[in-house]
């Protein structure tokens, strides 16, 4: 016997529901009872939940534009207009909406959360006779206790809105405590001000700034970056410790050579030129000490914020391809799916078989407290 791995091609096939209908000979009742209809996305439509499902996980999760989805279906022999497949794609984002509201709510509840943001471009103006402008948009991405991810769009890149819709990060921090995972920017600068909000570092940061200074020809930059060598060693062994246990091994181990490379941090960036990498390296990690040191203080705080950043791959993975989203309303389809996606990906869930399977159960109708029950973590497949 020998085994040859092999490829079964995906098939379109017409699903057709047979519905019995019953009604009361004996009384000549003019009631009938009808089987309920087969699941469908949209009341009365003519697409499945697993197509719509794989369309969607195709476009936001692998990067693959409509018009090249519209060409894979052309070799299935079904064509579909790129404008049937758009409605789609705007169907099954408002559909999800509540599990999308949900993971907001469980954003506001975090014990950690992780924030950073990137780009979205997206055009101004809808209709034949709007003057159509593209203008660069914000995603806000958020990670929560590392199993559930949320998008939020946002039109420009600004930290708060006042017009009662928009929600900036520091809108959405306002409605929080606890703490909180970011790099530097100067957009979080207003939230982490209060004293409810305890701001949490990113090493990841950091190192980048000293690998840079290395890469700049200063050899120096080596010392920094074989500590942090050392600290990540540390947190690769923590992994699977409970957060107590964890804090303990951090205590013992990372704390003394994250003060030994503060002390040596401090002894030389006087002296050096903060316009030069090397000195800006310097000056990130002096003035950033405290927040990058919060990992040494709870268990449950990461050394960094790559958990969000790795998130964000997808994200600029698909807007390579994409370019950009037709409208704001289109964003903001994007935020919806792109964070039931990565609440996916960090569960480690076949994202079309999750949206296959709640997408149904949306559409039938779910009582708003009992959604946050679908979401990857609470569901699983």
């Amino acid at each position: 016997m020998s085994e040859v791995l092999e490829l079964v091609p995906a098939r379109v096939i017409v699903r057709r529901d047979l519905r019995e209908k019953l009604a009361c000979d004996a009384c000549d009742a003019p009631n009938f009872s009808r089987a309920p209809v087969g699941d469908r996305v949209v009341q009365g439509g003519q697409y499945g939940p697993r197509l719509v499902a794989q369309l969607l996980v195709d476009k936001y999760r692998d990067g693959l534009p409509l018009h090249r989805q519209r060409e894979r279906y052309r070799r299935m022999s079904v064509d579909l207009s790129v404008s049937t497949l758009a409605d789609q794609v705007a169907y099954g984002a408002e559909l999800l909406q509540p599990l999308w509201r949900a993971a907001q709510i469980a954003a506001l509840k975090a014990n950690v959360l992780h924030l950073d943001g990137t780009s979205l471009a997206f055009f101004t103006g809808e209709g034949k006779d709007a003057k159509r402008h593209k203008k660069l948009g914000a995603l806000w991405g958020f990670v929560v206790d590392q199993d559930v991810a949320l998008y939020l769009f946002a039109p420009s890149g600004h930290a708060t809105f006042a017009d009662g819709h928009t929600i900036g990060p520091a809108d959405f921090l306002r409605l929080r405590s606890g703490y909180t995972v970011a790099d530097a920017a100067t957009v979080f600068d207003q939230a982490f001000a209060r004293e409810d909000i305890i701001e949490c570092g990113c090493n990841m940061h950091a190192r980048r700034y000293f690998v840079k200074a290395l890469d700049g020809g200063e050899a120096r930059a080596a010392i920094a970056i074989d500590a942090y060598q050392a600290l990540y060693g540390i947190e690769k062994e923590a992994r699977d410790l409970e957060p107590r246990e964890r804090l303990r091994l951090r205590r013992e181990r990372s704390a003394p050579i994250f003060n030994k490379l503060l002390e040596w941090v401090e002894s030389i960036k006087d002296d050096e030129p903060p316009s030069l990498r090397f000195g800006r390296a310097l000056n990130y990690f002096s003035n950033q000490q405290v927040p990058l040191s919060q990992f040494l203080t709870d268990g449950r705080v990461p050394i960094d914020n790559g958990v969000v950043e790795r998130l964000h791959v997808r994200a600029a993975l698909t807007r390579k391809n994409f370019l950009f989203a037709g409208s704001e309303r289109g964003a903001q389809s994007a935020a919806i799916i792109f964070s039931l996606l990565g609440s996916c990906a960090l569960c480690g869930i076949d994202p079309v078989e999750y949206l296959a399977t709640v997408m149904p159960i949306l559409a039938r109708g779910v009582i708003e407290k009992d959604v946050i029950d679908l979401l990857p973590r609470n569901l699983p497949l």
